[in-house]
């Protein structure tokens, strides 16, 4: 039969498609949303910094697990009804958004006002300062978090079996109970070595050519 049973294989792989979605689209929306909600943070009157502030302290201070509960099943009471699978992103994207406030807005704090305000001096606009000269800079302080983060997610998609989505882990689960067998959660813990790999490859790469 060998390792690579087709009968346990196969069908994590159809599991490995879900984990992967939302690992892609939560990045690929995250981090994004929160630099931007970082630096809105920083200039923003002080009603914004208390709602984001409250945003951040609330999806940092509950279990994810909870969260994607109240999403999916709590909204519904008022109004707001979404498929398992957009619950499941909207959730996992916020979670990680805010997570990824704190990061971009310690780095953003990290760097001396003194840069700030020879911007002002200059004339710069606040844009193309902080794209030409506080990004940057920042990008080289928060690196190492971010990409704790980035690992960190691939594993946590894993709480969306709670939702009842056949993920990775969900599907490995199936496998076992069916067979009575250990063989599937080997492959599982297998794959989720190899994403992690591939993932600490790529952030080298990324930090070696931010750090040059």
């Amino acid at each position: 039969m060998g390792f690579f049973d087709p009968a346990i294989f196969n069908p994590l792989m159809e599991g490995l498609k879900t984990t992967m979605y939302l690992y892609i689209i939560t990045l690929v929306v995250s981090i994004p949303a929160g630099l931007l909600i970082a630096i809105v943070h920083r200039y923003a009157p002080k009603l914004i910094k208390l709602l984001i502030e409250g945003y951040v302290y609330i999806f940092r201070g509950t279990p994810m697990l909870l969260q994607l509960m109240f999403t999916f099943f709590g909204l519904p009471f008022i109004g707001i009804v979404m498929d398992r699978m957009d619950a499941a992103a909207l959730t996992i994207i916020l979670n990680y958004a805010a997570y990824f406030v704190e990061i971009f807005r310690g780095g953003l704090n990290a760097i001396p006002d003194k840069q700030y305000e020879a911007l002002q001096v200059l004339s710069i606009s606040r844009f193309q300062g902080l794209k030409n000269v506080i990004v940057p800079q920042m990008w080289r302080i928060v690196l190492p978090s971010v990409g704790n983060e980035v690992i960190s997610l691939s594993k946590d998609t894993a709480l969306i079996y709670i939702l009842g989505i056949d993920e990775l882990l969900k599907t490995g689960r199936a496998l076992a109970n069916q067979q009575a067998s250990l063989m599937p959660f080997v492959y599982v813990g297998v794959i989720y070595l190899i994403i992690t790999a591939i993932t600490t490859y790529i952030l080298k790469r990324v930090e070696d050519r931010i750090m040059d």
